[in-house]
């Protein structure tokens, strides 16, 4: 079963207490400074694949999701060797925030930027049950930080990134008009060329996007 959004309410809560620097400092969390603007910052979706592939299929995920890191598992490896490597897929991944947790990940992903954001999020994906399961912040900053130092991030770089409350503002407000446009339910939900689909198997997967390459 696909994890359901959080309510508005909720998500208004998460920008309010995203306190990324309060839980490193093991300190209590408190909001940033904010406005009631927009932040003018352009929010990317980042994808893998070739953009002329004749079959694009949109992946909505969280980072906290189970659902979403047992389909990185068990059907992602198939699909990037069968159809994304092979240039018939281009899989774009629009990221859903149920939590805090959640949106830090993603914008420790994106400090990187789209070369290694995807190698970033299998690292996310292969290690959730570790660092998404803790009760502690400071113990989910410290985890974070430490994939991004993997990946070749210094720690100045990483705590400008996830410092960042207008692009945490801006990131949240992207999730709410892509998922609204698309009436997105829950995580991990799938757009094969345009139609919507729920989890699924990689053999039903396989199937929808046999159908689309024999149009």
């Amino acid at each position: 079963m696909a994890r359901k959004l959080a309510t508005a309410a909720a998500t208004l809560a998460l920008i309010a207490g995203m306190g990324f620097a309060a839980a490193q400092a093991q300190e209590t969390t408190t909001a940033p400074a904010t406005t009631t603007e927009t932040p003018a910052i352009t929010v990317a979706d980042y994808g893998i694949g070739a953009p002329d592939a004749p079959v694009k299929i949109v992946e909505y995920l969280s980072f906290t999701c189970p659902h979403c890191a047992h389909f990185h598992a068990d059907v992602y490896p198939k699909l990037k060797a069968e159809y994304i490597d092979t240039g018939k897929v281009r899989l774009e991944y629009h990221e859903v925030y149920f939590d805090r947790y959640g949106l830090w990940a993603a914008m420790m992903a994106r400090c990187g930027g789209e070369m290694r954001y995807f190698g970033i999020t299998d690292i996310l994906y292969d290690t959730q049950s570790d660092w998404a399961a803790s009760d502690d912040p400071a113990a989910v900053v410290a985890s974070l930080k430490k994939i991004g130092r993997t990946a070749g991030m210094d720690d100045a770089t990483l705590d400008a990134c996830m410092n960042d409350a207008d692009m945490a503002k801006a990131l949240v407000a992207h999730y709410e008009t892509n998922f609204k446009a698309d009436g997105i339910e829950g995580t991990p939900t799938f757009i094969i060329n345009g139609t919507k689909h729920s989890n699924m198997s990689y053999e039903d997967m396989k199937a929808l996007i046999d159908a689309e390459l024999a149009k």
